[in-house]
């Protein structure tokens, strides 16, 4: 008992040093990455001067919290994780595990009176509380909710898995309705809007480019021009003719592809790096156009006035119009009918985009796309026509940027060369890394945590309490990107959902003689 006693002491000993060490190299790496980012702050003074602001305090905070979360890893985390045996076949878990008693039924009945208070009588306890702890009320309602939600997958996660595709369309189908039901009308705006157009848009985005980097293996930086052409083709084209959605969308598809065949010709025979470099220089080609060019494009001022989207022509969303959807359908009139309608109709463009990237996977063009991300000699030795293989990857991948751009330019009902930085693009690729080149499951759910945590933060108003009022949530957008992709990289390599098993394989094994071995036929 005695040496077991010492030996757990020893043991304890020697985490809590090697925790200290680790938590002091951490500590050192933040404040190097750090220091020009958070630390130092441009501003101007009362003179119109360019000066430097430090913020040592906020640095400080920074470094601490990384090196304090370090150590609590290092010391309590790793040995907890490694001590959650299984040994519960049904569950999979102990039956004292954490987890079991975090997602206790005492615990959800909790969650559900909590979260129904807060929904049913939330208008009233914020006026009666104040502004500074309905901020506090909101978190705690949403955690509620989260809670409720992680109970549910928790404990029926292996019917999820199973059906994840089927219960996931259906969630989809189903958003707009609960969130009108949640806070009517007006409340939902915010919520179709931004957490859901706009997280589908960069699903389509990422779902594109994944044609072109995860299925054909080209490093595409620029593919943010494919979005500024669909964008620009539909906001021109519907100002200055007065063409209809319907028909500017697939041209402005059409146009995409066409620019991205131009795109594929230079870089032909490039590979890696230099393929990167040039597409990256093809998107700022088409960004500087987009300013320079200003008889045609208006320049850095951008494209106002942009038509709406109709009901297929047979209503309108225009209030001013006789036959707008609110007086045809005689309902109360509301901006939520429009960005609903927008909603399902980037639904029916996402899930296009994954039928046809389904499809063409298994078809001899999407092998020959896998064939050439493996390995581009041994691509050519098959007799692969890599010249047409990868012209249709980029011509494809550019198309479904079209169609995104001029769904993305009809939303804004303004375009402008800003929306189309290389951030974009860097944007899109951090999302298709993250995912899991070639996974499309992978890629929404990325698509999910990125673009709607964003959205979260800009919503914690508490974040201004802490770090002051000029503090921006969304100016740390790509630093959060970049914590994220660190550690996925290390957690799962391949993206959350990343897979690069072959279309085409044999059905069964099958045992082959030696002699065709030896001779190379086996």
């Amino acid at each position: 008992m005695a040496v077991a006693e010492s030996s757990k002491l020893a043991s304890g000993a020697s985490n809590i040093s090697t925790g200290l060490r680790e938590a002091f190299y951490a500590g050192l790496i933040a404040f190097f990455m750090f220091v020009l980012l958070i630390g130092l702050k441009t501003d101007q003074n009362i003179h119109n001067e360019l000066i430097i602001v430090p913020r040592w305090g906020l640095l400080a905070v920074v470094v601490l919290l990384t090196a304090l979360g370090r150590f609590l890893q290092v010391v309590y985390l790793t040995p907890f994780l490694a001590a959650q045996k299984i040994t519960d076949t049904k569950t999979g878990m102990r039956p004292t595990s954490v987890a079991l008693r975090f997602f206790s039924k005492r615990n959800l009945v909790i969650a559900l009176v909590i979260g129904a208070v807060l929904l049913l009588a939330g208008g009233t306890l914020e006026a009666a509380v104040g502004p500074y702890w309905s901020v506090y009320l909101g978190m705690l309602r949403g955690a509620a909710i989260i809670y409720v939600l992680a109970w549910v997958i928790f404990y029926f996660r292996n019917f999820i898995g199973a059906h994840s595709y089927s219960l996931g369309f259906a969630v989809l189908v189903l958003y707009p309705v609960a969130m009108v039901l949640l806070f009517g009308f007006q409340g939902s705006l915010k919520w179709v809007d931004n957490f859901g157009i706009q997280i589908l848009i960069y699903v389509m985005l990422a779902w594109g480019l994944n044609i072109v980097v995860g299925l054909a293996g080209l490093l595409d930086l620029g593919y943010v021009a494919f979005y500024a052409v669909g964008a620009y083709s539909y906001a021109l084209l519907g100002t200055h003719f007065g063409w209809s959605f319907w028909i500017l969308l697939p041209a402005a598809g059409a146009m995409a592809a066409m620019w991205g065949i131009i795109l594929g010709f230079p870089v032909l025979r490039l590979r890696g790096d230099y393929l990167a470099i040039v597409t990256l220089a093809f998107g700022e080609i088409i960004r500087l156009v987009l300013i320079n060019w200003r008889e045609v494009t208006n320049g850095a001022a951008g494209v106002s006035g942009v038509p709406k989207v109709s009901f297929f022509g047979l209503m309108s969303f225009n209030v001013s119009d006789p036959n707008y959807i609110a007086k045809v359908l005689e309902i109360p009139q509301s901006g939520a009918y429009y960005k609903i309608f927008l909603y399902y109709l980037i639904l029916a463009l996402c899930i296009l985009t994954a039928f046809v990237t389904i499809r063409l996977r298994s078809m001899p063009v999407g092998r020959a796309w896998e064939a050439l991300r493996e390995d581009e000699i041994a691509c050519r030795s098959l007799g692969i026509n890599t010249t047409t293989t990868k012209l249709t990857a980029f011509a494809t991948g550019a198309m479904f940027g079209g169609f995104a751009g001029s769904f993305f330019a009809a939303r804004q009902g303004f375009v402008s060369p800003e929306s189309f930085i290389f951030l974009e693009s860097a944007i899109i690729l951090a999302i298709v890394v993250l995912g899991g080149m070639g996974s499309l499951g992978g890629i929404a759910v990325a698509s999910a945590v990125m673009i709607g945590g964003t959205e979260i933060l800009r919503e914690m108003q508490f974040l201004k309490m802490i770090f002051g009022q000029d503090f921006t949530p969304e100016l740390y957008r790509m630093l959060l990107f970049g914590v994220a992709m660190v550690i996925v990289m290390v957690w799962k390599p391949r993206g959350f959902v990343g897979s690069r098993e072959p279309t085409a394989f044999l059905k069964e094994r099958k045992s082959v003689s030696g002699e065709f071995t030896k001779e190379g036929h086996g």
